[in-house]
């Protein structure tokens, strides 16, 4: 970080492609849209190099580039109306392929497990959306989701609260009952 503070454009590109990944997968989960993920991405990171005088060096990167992240999603959504949608699953076969092997059925009930969790993701509010995918694809503590909604920490932990009882309720009413 302090070797990017300097302007070094090597530092730059390392912050790159440690944070692309993360920042991507924050956005697309927010809009369902993945192309607009990896355009809003590189807004992120043109806004974060542009006021990266402005960081906070006490607070961790992630959650600084992950807040800028999360607000430009909003900002996009409001500017479209979007409505949230699950992310389509991707079966792995690409255009001349030869088809895979039957799936076993371990495998296609974890397909559909992950598409009615995406379907209930897709349902929630966006700061209950957000909040559960910075704990748990992003691993961030609840200081650090607070921090990037912009709340309180308290305000983060019932958001992921909130987001997981909503989750097992949706869950549950599309037949995915917990096991006893």
């Amino acid at each position: 970080m302090a070797e990017a503070l300097a302007g070094s454009q090597p530092a730059y590109e390392r912050i790159v492609r440690r944070y692309q990944r993360p920042i991507i997968s924050l956005i697309a989960r927010m809009t369902g849209d993945r192309a607009l993920a990896e355009d809003l991405a590189q807004e992120t990171f043109v806004k974060a190099f542009r006021n990266l005088a402005a960081f906070d060096t006490t607070r961790r990167l992630s959650s600084w580039l992950l807040r800028i992240a999360h607000n430009a999603a909003v900002d996009a959504m409001r500017r479209s109306h979007m409505r949230m949608v699950p992310l389509e699953s991707d079966d792995g076969l690409t255009a001349g392929s030869h088809a895979a092997p039957a799936p076993s059925i371990d495998s296609i009930e974890r397909a559909a497990l992950g598409n009615a969790l995406d379907a209930a993701l897709a349902g929630l509010r966006p700061e209950h959306r957000a909040a559960v995918v910075l704990r748990y694809e992003q691993g961030l503590a609840f200081d650090e989701i607070g921090h990037v909604l912009g709340v309180a920490e308290a305000t983060a932990r019932s958001h992921v609260h909130r987001a997981r009882k909503e989750l097992a309720r949706r869950l549950t009413a599309a037949g995915w009952e917990p096991a006893r």
